[in-house]
């Protein structure tokens, strides 16, 4: 039987010093910096907890950001204001726990973000997420995620096109 899991914004108290999502930069960020990330906020974290035994199945981060105009496809670009810049959210991690790959998790926790953004009163374009290999980018593409111009790793999802999926 598949867990069931709720997603809550990371609490200074919850424990997580067993975290292993198989990488460990990602890890170490989880247990020994995010929260002192929040304190001067620079991030936001939420994390997926199992429903049943009240264990971190995954977590991502979310914060401000912005999107060079000249780094976004000619077509999307020139539907937009001619800002230097547009305001966007960035997905900086995303992680799932070991034991808990390979039942949608990651998929899950990216569609609360994008809710989490699509709710947000301050106006933003897009969700940034920066893929950490080649792995991650294929994930973000199957999700309808565009690669910057500029940067390899970072891809992007205007926020239209995830109220269209809705």
């Amino acid at each position: 039987m598949n867990p069931t899991f709720r997603v809550e914004p990371l609490s200074p108290d919850r424990d997580r010093s067993d975290f292993k999502c198989g990488s460990e930069p990602l890890d170490r960020y989880f247990r020994q910096q995010v929260t002192q990330d929040i304190r001067r906020r620079v991030t936001a974290c939420f994390v997926a907890v199992v429903t049943a035994s009240d264990q971190i199945a995954g977590y991502y981060t979310l914060a401000s950001a912005s999107v060079s105009l000249p780094d976004l496809p000619a077509d999307l670009a020139k539907k937009l204001p001619r800002y230097p810049s547009i305001p966007a959210v960035r997905m900086g991690r995303l992680a799932v726990a070991e034991r808990f790959k390979g039942l949608g998790l990651g998929s899950g926790l990216l569609a609360d973000a994008l809710a989490r953004a699509l709710r947000a009163e301050i106006a933003a374009y897009a969700l940034i997420v920066d893929a950490k290999d080649d792995a991650a980018v294929a994930f973000y593409e199957r999700h309808g995620f565009i690669p910057l111009a500029s940067q390899e790793r970072t891809l992007f999802l205007p926020l239209s096109a995830a109220l269209l999926e809705k």
